[in-house]
């Protein structure tokens, strides 16, 4: 069989514990006896980001610049266990952070609906897409465990030496604040990222932050939304008969609870963090939902929305079997594939990006899945299959 050719590369970042292990038989069994895979490859894992101090994540990201599309595994953020248990020199950051930075993007998460896998909520009949803001906030907060009476302030120092000062808290005992940031550009590039996504595949658009309690840092997210759908997008949207919708985040969880799915939910980085697992938890899985991160610069990547899959991975090292979902990995790469098939002007590429994706969906809609779906599933007697087992099932139907 003629294999599929490439001319441009993607950028490959492999990553950490038991999706690092199915990444490889993706590529071993998926991709590589049917494409010629041409990919720019960096080591995320948690070791090498050590080695290198953490310089392989920002090569990655500037990369994805040159390339434009990239596709990524899943990887370890450490925390105090893991500084231990790895030997970190530093307890470094969030890749996934690090590299929406370096891209400014916005991060759309949306579930693979499969037949036979409902939703908790009864009335979601499509799917709904998460648009998660990737800057600022708590992400790049600065915190401090304040140790006794006094009073805490933010200052702004202005360029010309002028200063403006607000008193968070006069403090009469120990206690904790946090100092949280965002910028226009960024909140610019978001909206308009939301903007374009929402005009490509035609659904309409919510945004939702607290602007009535934070009247300034959330108020200003909506003010800037607002400019731009004015003066850059409402006649578009209009002509697309498609509507952008804005309410309060509290008001808009009730309504996406009582809706039937269907559109794009835009959040700021937090909210998003949070409601893009409610929502892949509610719709079947967190190994359901798939996760690109697009810039305004037209830079695409590609990932499963989920983590690294710590308890299966211990299982695997200690030689047991493990029958972990490798879904929405899968559709991390077909994302990828496809959009540089389409970006290149390879057709093959992308049908092959379809193809993959049908083939997956066929295989647990005709009965064979991983154990978290076979609980979950209203299909009758399905055969539970382990991780590479289900990968190999993939691939028959695919050939």
């Amino acid at each position: 069989m003629t294999k599929i050719k490439m001319t441009t590369p993607i950028v490959e970042m492999d990553g950490d514990e038991m999706t690092r292990i199915l990444w490889k038989m993706i590529k071993e069994h998926l991709l590589e006896p049917f494409i010629e895979l041409n990919t720019e490859y960096y080591d995320l894992g948690l070791e090498h980001r050590n080695e290198t101090d953490d310089q392989v994540t920002i090569d990655s990201a500037n990369a994805t610049k040159k390339y434009k599309v990239a596709v990524k595994c899943a990887t370890i953020t450490p925390n105090a266990a893991r500084m231990s248990e790895y030997d970190l020199k530093e307890m470094w950051k969030s890749p996934n952070g690090t590299i929406r930075a370096i891209l400014d993007g916005t991060v759309f998460r949306a579930p693979i609906v499969v037949k036979g896998i409902e939703p908790c909520v009864k009335n979601w009949k499509k799917p709904i897409t998460i648009a998660r803001h990737a800057y600022g906030d708590v992400y790049k907060g600065t915190e401090m465990k304040v140790p006794g009476a006094g009073k805490v302030e933010l200052v702004y120092t202005g360029a010309d030496g002028t200063e403006e000062r607000e008193l968070v808290h006069t403090f009469d005992g120990p206690g904790i604040v946090q100092g949280m940031h965002n910028v226009n550009a960024s909140i610019e590039s978001f909206a308009r990222s939301c903007f374009n996504y929402a005009l490509d595949t035609k659904q309409d658009l919510w945004f939702a932050t607290k602007d009535t309690i934070s009247k300034k840092y959330d108020h200003t997210f909506k003010d800037i939304f607002q400019e731009i759908y004015d003066a850059e997008y409402k006649e578009a949207f209009e002509k697309a008969g498609i509507t952008y919708f804005y309410t309060l985040i509290d008001d808009a969880v009730a309504r996406v609870m009582k809706s039937e799915g269907g559109y794009i939910w835009a959040c700021k980085n937090y909210d998003g963090d949070v409601m893009s697992d409610m929502v892949s938890s509610a719709f079947g899985s967190l190994a359901m939902m798939t996760s690109v991160l697009v810039s305004p610069e037209g830079y695409y990547e590609y990932e499963a929305a989920h983590g690294t899959v710590q308890r299966h991975y211990y299982k695997h090292l200690a030689g047991e079997e493990t029958s972990t979902n490798s879904v929405a990995t899968i559709f991390a790469w077909t994302g990828a594939l496809r959009k540089r098939g389409e970006l290149d002007g390879n057709s093959e590429l992308m049908e092959f990006a379809d193809r993959l994706e049908q083939a997956t969906i066929d295989t647990i809609e005709e009965g064979s899945m991983t154990k978290d779906l076979a609980l979950i599933t209203t299909i009758p007697n399905p055969t539970v299959l382990n991780s590479e087992d289900f990968i190999k099932e993939i691939a028959k139907k695919l050939s």
